[in-house]
């Protein structure tokens, strides 16, 4: 067997023994009984615990490090089915055909095309078979012999795959969905045989007239070949139907995988070379031509272009990157030349975190999913005894003995535990690659569990509601001065020898007003006066960017200026050209484009927000008012921030906390339901259940409209699994139903609740797109540093 790596972790069990996760791929399921049995034999190994999905055919499982991985193997081959570990992910293959549930005969990842030329050699021998019986007018001379031939190679070639694994299953005394197909193709098949041979049906020219029902006319015997060859046909294709629909739920995963470039090409000393990705390290320098992908993420060195991120992030809108930009792995180069150093490769990339992200949240389990497997644990066995009941009573009534055999078989092919067991996986394995396109990456289907239920979104400020770097907000000129964009040139020519946060930021702010590629004046006599401001000559002009003085007279401009930065909670800084104020610079944290529009979204899904910072009063209040949040907790310590969320929680409310710092970490694990900024601490991203990685705050409205449009879709598919059993198994049971109808229905079952999954492929959001450069998922970035600091922002020049 071969040796793979494992998928697995390390926690520690409640007994203090060290305990490791690790993911296998099963072979040889075929419905909800199959990953039942799968569970429960896993279950009897001490310590091992285990969740099976039966839409990926894949195994969490849970056990001590003193319980091998092969053991593990073992036990489930014992159960009658196949495993094996994972390959690795550039080993996967992207054959459309392969199906880990229907490719699993001779063990798992089988390819299908011999499946396809079994269903197509099936169709072939079946369909005259199932033509010329229920067509009387073309039932010729001994045409029940000539569709003996024809339904004798479907019945056992044909149906092969049923039987095989229905023996297995007996062997290991357990029934599945292949027994009861088995069971119903033989019975059909074993008296069509006896028919012909001693029932007086194989006489020449005899007619058999077809009825919907399976009942017989008086004196008229019944072959019923067409049920044992439409039994495998329809029940083949359904399954090749759904295998291929189970291919496509899954692939958004996919096209995330693929995203990443093949090979890259390194800028060095002694020229450029082009390697694989795979031999690219941190801190080399490497290529993006024009229509290239980012090789992996790092920050620009050199050149300016705009990058369409929307495969990666959900980002619709093209982002501009310079040098210094972050960016990430996948993304597409739209415009000029990019040089990049590499800050992180391979399994460290933001494009392989969400991978994995999505890959862990599939093999979740929600509750209504363990009920559903609880009862198709069951449902097989239930419906062979319905199946032996009926037969008997038809026969005890007196009925004839083709009309007893043929309800028992309805009773049996009409069945489908499969629906049941596909219902809830294969809808969140479509919603959490979806997500994942949108920017949404859900833990697990617990998580979409409880956002369903939430009605109350705690809302972090700093780098959450608003952007979480220092922003240019105004700039004003006295009268008689020069232009707004001298004004700011100059101040940002003696700022761009600051450190400081605002100094950072005025810099900035020129340097897109000149497409950020314009150089700055060169500064003399630079001087930086801690509590007060920098100085400098530029342009044969003495410069100075300050702090305003207390009562000091303006120039009425830049008064009012100043008092609606106060208001505003921003911070302001006055710029003197030789010795004269001649501008006032406003200086703040600003309110994210789509925050307020993502509260009044918020609020029309019926959830309140709440606002809590532990920023001051005044900048608090002045962000809420902007988003439209009417309930502010401001100057909270993180504790405090733990203890407003347990209050909501014990006023009855389902809370979710939004936040991305070191010090939202303790609310978001004591809420119902953590959300975290991409951009945020790995703090942050860690204890929250879903991770938000487009920085856009309608991302949260994405996801909760995704989990409502989930949930619904699961319901109407458990629905329809259990409606679908509950009303044909009885029809079935009173002779209301012809067997080859029942397996055309069974078959169509699954094929529907997969059906009905792949709708949330099309999910689109209702809102606009808003372009905001996303961060790597383990960057920290300085709003977060800050907002660490429970101190105000307004302050946070007090030290110019």
């Amino acid at each position: 067997m071969s040796k793979r790596p494992d998928t697995t972790s390390d926690p520690t069990t409640s007994s203090g023994v060290s305990a490791r996760t690790t993911d296998l791929l099963i072979g040889g399921m075929t419905c909800a009984a199959c990953v039942a049995r799968v569970e429960k034999k896993l279950a009897r190994v001490e310590g091992v615990s285990a969740t099976v999905n039966l839409a990926t055919g894949t195994a969490r499982v849970s056990h001590p490090v003193t319980v091998d991985v092969d053991e593990l193997i073992a036990t489930v081959e014992r159960a009658g089915y196949t495993a094996d570990r994972p390959a690795p992910p550039a080993a996967t293959g992207e054959d459309d055909s392969r199906s880990p549930r229907d490719g699993a005969d001779d063990g798992p990842g089988r390819d299908e095309v011999v499946d396809i030329e079994r269903l197509v050699v099936t169709a072939v021998l079946a369909l005259p078979v199932i033509v010329i019986s229920m067509v009387p007018a073309w039932q010729f001379d001994r045409w029940q012999h000539a569709c003996f031939s024809l339904a004798t190679p479907v019945a056992t070639w044909g149906a092969w795959p049923f039987h095989r694994r229905a023996l297995r299953g007996l062997r290991h005394a357990t029934a599945t969905m292949d027994t009861l197909v088995s069971l119903g193709v033989l019975a059909s098949f074993a008296w069509s045989a006896y028919a012909l041979l001693w029932g007086g049906a194989g006489v020449t020219g005899m007619r058999m007239p077809f009825s919907l029902l399976p009942s017989a006319d008086d004196g008229v015997p019944h072959i019923y070949l067409e049920a044992a060859v439409a039994v495998p046909l329809f029940v083949l294709l359904g399954r090749h139907l759904e295998a291929r629909a189970r291919h496509r739920s899954g692939s958004a995963l996919r096209a995330l995988a693929e995203l990443g470039a093949d090979d890259v090409e390194l800028r060095e000393k002694d020229g450029n070379r082009r390697v694989p990705v795979a031999e690219l390290t941190t801190g080399q320098e490497f290529m993006v031509r024009p229509g290239e992908k980012v090789a992996t993420d790092g920050v620009v060195v050199e050149g300016g272009s705009a990058l369409d991120l929307s495969l990666v992030t959900g980002e619709s809108v093209p982002v501009e990157v310079t040098p210094g930009t972050a960016v990430v792995g996948g993304a597409v180069n739209s415009g000029g030349l990019l040089v990049v150093r590499a800050t992180a490769v391979g399994a460290d990339t933001q494009l392989a975190r969400i991978t994995r992200l999505v890959t862990e949240a599939q093999a979740g389990k929600a509750r209504i999913q363990r009920l559903a497997d609880a009862v198709a644990g069951v449902f097989v066995p239930v419906i062979v005894a319905i199946a032996g009941t009926v037969l008997s009573f038809w026969l005890g009534a007196g009925a004839a003995g083709e009309t007893a055999v043929t309800t028992a078989v309805a009773v049996l092919v009409v069945a489908c535990p499969c629906a049941l067991g596909l219902a809830t996986p294969t809808a969140f394995l479509v919603a959490s690659g979806r997500g994942a396109q949108l920017g949404v990456l859900v833990r697990g289907p617990e998580a979409l569990e409880r956002l369903r239920r939430v009605d109350t979104v705690v809302f972090d400020k700093t780098g959450t509601l608003t952007t979480g770097h220092m922003t240019l907000t105004d700039t004003t000129v006295a009268e008689g001065g020069p232009e707004a964009s001298e004004v700011l040139r100059l101040a940002a020519a003696v700022e761009q020898g600051s450190e400081h946060p605002i100094g950072r930021a005025v810099v900035a702010a020129a340097r897109h007003e000149e497409d950020g590629v314009a150089r700055l004046p060169e500064v003399t006599d630079f001087r930086a006066v801690a509590g007060e401001g920098v100085s400098g000559r530029v342009d044969g002009r003495e410069v100075r960017v300050r702090r305003p003085r207390p009562s000091e007279p303006l120039p009425e401009p830049l008064r009012r200026a100043g008092a609606a930065a106060d208001r505003a909670a921003h911070t302001a800084v006055i710029v003197e050209i030789d010795d004269r104020p001649t501008g006032l610079l406003a200086v703040g944290d600003t309110l994210r484009p789509t925050s307020r529009e993502a509260v009044r979204e918020v609020r029309a899904l019926g959830i309140e927000p709440v606002l809590v910072t532990g920023d001051g009063a005044a900048p608090a209040h002045a962000m809420a008012e902007r988003a439209g949040i009417d309930t502010v907790h401001a100057g909270v310590t993180p504790e405090d921030k733990e203890r407003i969320v347990t209050a909501l929680r014990e006023q009855g409310r389902c809370v979710t906390v939004i936040g991305d710092g070191v010090n939202d970490a303790a609310a978001l694990a004591s809420a119902d339901l953590g959300m975290a900024m991409g951009g945020g601490t790995d703090a942050a991203i860690g204890a929250a259940d879903i991770t938000l990685v487009r920085n856009d705050m309608l991302a949260v409205v994405d996801a909760i409209r995704l989990t409502r449009r989930t949930l619904s879709t699961i319901r109407a598919n458990l629905v329809w699994a259990f409606g679908y059993n509950v009303v044909t198994v009885p029809l079935a049971a009173t002779g209301w139903l012809n067997p080859m109808v029942a397996a055309a229905a069974m078959s169509a079952s699954s094929v529907l609740v997969v059906t009905n999954s792949l709708r949330l492929r099309y999910y689109t959001s209702g809102g606009r797109r808003t372009a905001t450069p996303p961060a790597p998922l383990s960057s920290y970035r300085p709003a977060a540093t800050e907002h660490s600091h429970p101190g105000r922002k307004s302050d946070v020049l007090s030290d110019r």
